[in-house]
């Protein structure tokens, strides 16, 4: 009499739950055993943006939570492209993670697209970390006070005020595009490897001015070597509160804000992503890193995986008109 099939599993049915059964317990122990090493947080820039900031601010007390090192890598050059294709090919167990920059993340792809090198979906959202508008900064020496007289330089002297920014096709880059739109002037774009770079250079007064977060900026700002004429959110920065939005300036479309956010490759486990982000959490809920987070003009702002996902893509999306209208260009 033949078995009934009710009864009795074939082979392939047991093969498959044995390999089903693996697969759990190697989930259930990689979270337990998770880091077994030293994690690198790659940052795509140089030292001195808030980029780099943001990751060293998490570094430490991440890496004491979770019993290794964090180690911060920085990777900087091609608008962020060097460190996402790093941690895009590197093994997806996160020992290996990503500290991008949202400039990087949602406006990079749609300006490096003959590259093809990574997208967006390589990546799987961890947690973010900071947020912060950009102010509109200028050299010690250049004439100019306030927004109104920055445009009234601009339209007096055409192409001669040049902005620095991280790299080609970055949100600084992509503000400036805006500002030459709605002022109706026009800027000369210089483009470095990263905030830090180009910030040297506008303390020696090789350039102009410069958009960024208010991180690297502030220590300047303070001691006069540096003028803030703008912000670019829709409210002001506390640690800066004489300095008006741009809206208030007369240029209500001028809105620009970073966030600063960890990414894994795509493939990384779901139970290592549980374990960083709830541990990421904790870190931006201290009140040490929120008063830091104040201090230098940023917000301390978590964002879930699910939440950080949904933002990225709408991000993306919105971005990508504005290159597109400024016909922006990449490396």
């Amino acid at each position: 009499m033949t078995p009934s099939n009710h009864f009795f599993l074939t082979r392939r049915q047991l093969g498959a739950l044995a390999a089903a059964a693996l697969l759990a317990g190697t989930g259930t122990a990689g979270a337990q055993t998770y880091p077994s090493k030293p994690v690198t947080l790659m940052v795509p820039t140089a030292a001195g943006g808030t980029t780099d900031i943001a990751g060293r601010m998490l570094a430490d007390p991440l890496g004491k939570a979770l019993g290794q090192p964090v180690i911060v890598d920085n990777r900087g050059g091609a608008s962020g492209v060097i460190a996402a294709v790093a941690v895009k090919r590197a093994e997806a167990d996160g020992h290996t993670l990503l500290m991008q920059y949202s400039g990087y993340h949602v406006i990079s792809p749609h300006v490096t697209r003959q590259k093809a090198q990574w997208v967006p979906e390589d990546f799987r959202a961890v947690a973010n970390v900071l947020s912060a508008p950009q102010v509109v900064v200028v050299r010690e020496g250049l004439p100019v006070k306030n927004m109104a007289e920055l445009i009234a330089y601009a339209k007096a002297h055409p192409g001669k005020l040049t902005y620095a920014s991280s790299g080609p096709g970055s949100l600084q880059h992509v503000t400036g595009a805006m500002l030459e739109q709605q002022a109706g002037i026009q800027l000369t774009h210089i483009p470095y490897k990263g905030t830090g770079p180009a910030l040297q250079d506008l303390l020696g007064a090789q350039v102009d001015m410069t958009f960024g977060t208010p991180p690297p900026f502030m220590p300047f700002i303070q001691s006069g070597k540096l003028r803030a004429v703008a912000v670019t959110g829709k409210t002001r920065v506390a640690s800066l509160p004489t300095v008006p939005t741009a809206a208030e300036a007369g240029l209500p479309n001028l809105d620009a804000t970073s966030w600063f956010a960890v990414f894994a490759p795509a493939k990384t486990p779901q139970p290592v992503i549980d374990k960083l982000t709830a541990e990421i959490a904790k870190v931006v809920a201290t009140p040490a890193f929120q008063q830091k987070a104040s201090e230098l003009g940023a917000t301390a702002d978590y964002m879930s995986p699910q939440k950080l996902a949904d933002y990225s893509k709408a991000e993306y999306l919105r971005w990508g008109k504005v290159v597109e209208a400024a016909k922006i260009e990449g490396e």
